[in-house]
């Protein structure tokens, strides 16, 4: 298994959980049992949004063998905030956050591997790939909501048409200084993150997904659409007057065996 000359990580994934023990273990135990098999060596954060279910002792009691996990409290509720506090917690030359409920398949880590060590900055799953698979993506209001969010910010996202799939990765430097400068908490966060790469001149790949809609989710088009204009609004403020830190060099990665490939998935079912 590929490792730094140290030993350490060469792969951090940050996933946020509120009140998550009723997904919580499957979703581990699925991302355990990928990474365990996957030829770099590899970590998990698991990062406690201040939950009440019990979240943190299911991190803490967890025995994941080869995969280290460990646990990151964020007091701050909001899941920008849970993000930006994993991606800040990183070491790694690669890091990335998927969402507890797996619901993208953990084949896309293979082709976001290698793209992160072909010198790709940034590698985000979208649903809207012309190669991803979609299966029951929620009621139709949520989809067209979906649309219209993602077309009024492709500007400020790098030009990916789904900013908001919960799979995305990114060299480590970059990914530890964009989430330094990140302030939005809620669920727009994900378009000031990669706003932050895409000024620092970061290009931002898409790749296909297949993604299966999860019981759960705590978004709500009624509850919290007028927060996510709010935010947009601060977001484009913010970032444009937001000086740009230099990204330290990435850290040297030692040679790595190559990863396999799982090939091209079905064709697509797009969410609207």
């Amino acid at each position: 298994m590929g490792t730094l000359p140290d030993g350490s990580a060469v792969l951090e994934i940050v996933v946020p959980a509120y009140n998550e023990a009723g997904r919580l273990p499957a979703g581990l135990g699925l991302l355990c049992a990928k990474l365990a098999r996957f030829p770099v060596r590899s970590e998990v954060i698991v990062v406690d949004n201040a939950s009440t279910d019990g979240t943190d002792e299911i991190v803490l009691s967890w025995d994941a063998g080869s995969v280290p996990v460990r646990l990151v409290r964020c007091a701050r509720r909001g899941k920008g905030a849970a993000v930006r506090a994993g991606l800040l917690a990183t070491n790694a030359p690669y890091v990335g956050f998927m969402d507890a409920d797996m619901a993208t398949d953990l084949a896309a880590l293979d082709e976001a591997i290698v793209l992160l060590r072909e010198g790709r900055p940034v590698v985000v799953g979208s649903r809207r790939h012309g190669r991803s698979v979609v299966q029951g993506y929620s009621l139709p209001v949520r989809r067209l909501g979906a649309i219209t969010f993602n077309r009024a910010v492709r500007d400020l996202a790098g030009g990916v048409a789904d900013t908001q799939c919960g799979f995305k990765f990114f060299d480590g430097p970059l990914a530890r200084a964009a989430a330094a400068d990140l302030r939005t908490e809620g669920f727009s966060f994900d378009v000031e993150l990669l706003a932050h790469c895409v000024r620092r001149g970061a290009s931002v790949t898409d790749i296909p997904v297949v993604w299966r809609d999860r019981p759960g989710s705590t978004f709500s088009v009624r509850r919290h659409s007028l927060q996510c204009l709010l935010d947009l609004a601060r977001i484009r403020a913010r970032v444009n007057r937001t000086p740009i830190v230099p990204v330290p060099a990435p850290v040297p990665v030692s040679a790595l065996p190559p990863v396999p490939m799982t090939g091209p998935v079905a064709p697509t079912v797009k969410p609207g």
